[in-house]
């Protein structure tokens, strides 16, 4: 897996300790914490109280040091593009008037902000916290003095998430000024500008340096180092000009536009300025992903409809931003539960299917989407997004479309170029192998032989097996090409 940032969870016990102590007297019921949560990402710890979203340096907020920390992952989402959610956030469902102790809380935004960054909820023990006891008479008293806390209540500094003033944009102009204890004085009659998270200006008796600059030296730090991983990281296969958007996107139209509601029109508009007028993905509504699901299952629509629209999802798939899209799907799995039955769908259709999913392998924040592991119930079956791709992958692969079996391959081939598990490893292998049944062609195989010489790495006992017990032998490839033997050796090595 490439390179990425860290994620951790910071847990704080709000009660200092009361809860476990005093819950099992008062209540009847044993409460280890009161839990406070905070994301510890790019360097900053990230939460949610009554001002909104803020951002500090880990560990320095009025509550001092967790009480414990917990890995979560390992995230792949850009610096510029968690900027961008957590603006969308900050303006909507997580704005500072929206904060309740008990219903919306704190605990609520880490575990939307863990599912955005490494696809996995936060503890359940977290989410769990009986109502009943914060609901109880006692703790209803304790109350009180928790929305006291500046964390919660809004005046607890640190807010780094913040709207400073337009003149951040011009240099040594109105910027904010530094007192010799670090702290910071803000124009709150300016107007707004979006939020950034930036670290605290140094302060030597006078500030070293503007906001403003800091700001730039992290953003242009955080776009070297991507680049750096995109650079270094196996390149994918995609297929970025493949699709004509203004054509498939006027088709569309001609499809469906007498049959839409006006929500549906207004999706429409906003599909339009993402695809047509080089939009960022702000542009689409929060139901926009609704629209999309409108249109992959109306019964009443032609598969032309459905072959359109995911025809313009493969070109959408190769955006740096296209993972705020896919993020919308964390909870009705639209696209997930569509593709998991892409067996049963007519050849154009899983064609068109197979190729936005190839192509969101361009990205590394969307690749790392397909692989999430957290599971949902779809028609009786516990699935995630990575037995759903698998599946898409090995159905590629095997089917005797020609153009099925080119996707199927870059499929394969991309997933190799990821950190999977050993049970992916193996049921793709299978595949693979089965495929070289299949006679194909000298790039099919290469990319075929290139994952096979992973997944020998990934699973060293099984897959080996499987080669010297299934076949056929890779040696029956040799003299194909010579970049082919290259990969072929690799494969032998481990058997």
């Amino acid at each position: 897996m490439e390179e990425g940032a860290e994620v951790q969870l910071y847990i704080y016990d709000l009660s200092q300790g009361m809860a476990a102590t005093f819950s099992q007297m008062f209540i009847q019921k044993h409460i280890d914490g009161i839990w406070h949560t905070a994301i510890v990402v790019y360097g900053k710890e990230i939460y949610f109280g009554g001002s909104g979203i803020s951002a500090t340096t880990p560990g320095t907020t009025v509550l001092g040091q967790p009480l414990r920390k917990e890995t979560l992952g390992v995230t792949q989402v850009p610096y510029e593009i968690l900027l961008d959610y957590l603006n969308g956030l900050a303006s909507s469902t997580f704005a500072g008037h929206t904060y309740n102790l008990l219903r919306h809380n704190c605990n609520t935004f880490s575990n939307e902000l863990s599912q955005f960054l490494v696809g996995k909820q936060i503890p359940q023990y977290i989410l769990d916290l009986p109502n009943e006891a914060l609901s109880s008479p006692i703790v209803q008293q304790f109350l009180p003095i928790l929305e006291f806390n500046p964390i919660i209540s809004g005046g607890g500094g640190g807010n780094l998430l913040r709207p400073p003033s337009p003149e951040f944009e011009q240099l040594n102009q109105d910027i904010e000024e530094a007192s010799c204890g670090g702290s910071r004085k803000q124009n709150s009659n300016s107007p707004r500008r979006p939020y950034t998270m930036s670290d605290e200006p140094q302060t030597n008796g006078t500030q070293e340096r503007t906001t403003d600059q800091v700001v730039d030296e992290i953003e242009t730090e955080e776009r070297r180092e991507r680049e750096e991983r995109r650079k270094n990281r196996e390149p994918p296969i995609v297929f970025k000009d493949s699709i004509n958007v203004k054509e498939e996107f006027d088709a569309l139209v001609n499809l469906i536009d007498s049959k839409l509601s006006d929500d549906d029109l207004k999706s429409l508009e906003e599909l339009h300025q993402y695809m047509l007028e080089d939009e960022g993905s702000w542009a689409l509504g929060e139901n926009f992903l609704q629209f999309i699901g409108f249109l992959l299952n109306e019964t009443s629509f032609p598969s032309e409809v459905r072959v359109r629209t995911l025809n313009i999802l493969t070109s959408a798939a190769v955006k740096d931003d296209v993972i705020l899209l896919l993020h919308q799907d964390r909870r009705e799995h639209i696209l997930m539960n569509y593709a998991h039955d892409v067996d049963r769908l007519p050849i154009d259709e899983q064609i068109a299917l197979t190729a936005f999913m190839v192509n969101l392998f361009e990205s590394l924040s969307s690749s790392e989407w397909l692989l999430y592991i957290s599971e949902w119930t779809y028609s009786s079956s516990q699935i995630s997004n990575i037995r759903v791709s698998t599946k898409v992958a090995v159905n590629a692969l095997l089917s005797e479309n020609p153009r099925l079996q080119d996707l199927g391959s870059a499929f394969v081939h991309n997933l190799a170029s990821k950190e999977v598990f050993d049970d992916v490893a193996v049921e793709i292998a299978m595949a693979v192998l089965q495929f070289f049944n299949m006679k194909p062609d000298e790039e099919k195989l290469f990319r075929c032989m290139k994952a096979l010489g992973r997944f020998v790495h990934v699973s060293r006992n099984d897959v080996p097996q499987l080669i010297q017990m299934i076949g056929p032998p890779p040696s029956k490839f040799k003299g194909v090409s010579d970049r082919l033997d290259e990969q072929i050796l690799i494969v032998e090595q481990k058997l």
